[in-house]
């Protein structure tokens, strides 16, 4: 009798044009991205300059823009997230509701970036490294589901970010640390997810990652899950290498003139490829 009850549930769901295996719920776990390396990204200091005498006791204020590039985080198993130089965390799983919306917590948890060229000043050329500083502000993504394959979400992400200049040639031994800290909140905006059925990418069951930005592993992160960036209708599989395409995505603090372009980043053996 209860067979036949699951079968007659199954045939009600097909003539409902419904698949019996869609999710119904968003699993908790971690998206990865890749920074572009186009000048894309980038800290422009117009609006918030670095004071005189930052690098050296005569120097200028710097007001000139910072073009930025991921460096992959380091993961205790090399490769293990893909040259991924940033990690956000979904913290809850998602029941979507009667209306199809389910909520979740969001948390910045890796990141870890470059500057393109150095920084020149009167005090000498400095590289500019960007990692987390300190413990996240936590922010609450909507999920709407508008289609079978996924729908839009819309979430504000919050960082809280550390920049290092190091500079290009060593300075005396015992010289002090140049550090800036900085809280960015870029603004929520509908953007496409899609089920992630790991067609594409390989899930994780946890990873090991360089939170922060010391290149060394020292936090143990869930993996990811059944959610992924990007329009369902877009994806598409290479026919001859099964390889996925990505969607750029950009997030704009305009407050701060910082912008931060991603793209999930290509599973092992397949080369980065835009929708």
């Amino acid at each position: 009798m209860r067979n036949r009850s699951v079968l007659a549930m199954l045939v009600c769901l097909i003539l409902l044009g419904l698949s019996p295996l869609a999710a119904d719920s968003i699993q908790r776990g971690i998206d990865v991205f890749t920074t572009m390396a186009d000048g894309s990204t980038y800290y422009d200091f117009a609006k918030n300059p670095i004071p005189a005498g930052f690098f050296c006791r005569n120097s200028k204020a710097f007001t000139g823009r910072v073009a930025l590039k991921g460096v992959p985080l380091a993961t205790g198993t090399p490769g293990e997230l893909w040259g991924a130089d940033t990690v956000i965390e979904r913290l809850d799983d998602a029941a979507f509701g009667a209306n199809g919306t389910a909520v979740t917590r969001l948390q910045f948890r890796a990141l870890s970036l470059v500057s393109i060229a150095p920084v020149k000043t009167g005090c000498g050329a400095f590289h500019v490294y960007v990692s987390l500083a300190g413990e996240q502000r936590v922010t609450t993504m909507s999920i709407h589901r508008t289609k079978e394959g996924g729908g839009t979400f819309v979430a504000p992400l919050a960082v809280d970010a550390r920049m290092s200049f190091i500079p290009v040639k060593p300075r005396v031994k015992g010289a002090r640390n140049l550090e800036l800290k900085g809280s960015f909140t870029f603004p929520a905006r509908p953007l496409d997810w899609r089920f992630n059925d790991g067609a594409e990418v390989k899930r994780n069951g946890s990873v090991f990652v360089d939170t922060n930005g010391d290149q060394a592993p020292d936090t143990r992160l869930r993996g990811t899950s059944n959610f992924s960036t990007g329009s369902p209708e877009r994806f598409n599989l290479d026919k001859t290498t099964q390889c996925p395409c990505s969607e750029r995505v950009c997030h704009t603090d305009s407050a701060t003139g910082k912008i931060h372009c991603t793209m999930p980043p290509p599973p092992p053996g397949c080369q980065a490829r835009r929708c």
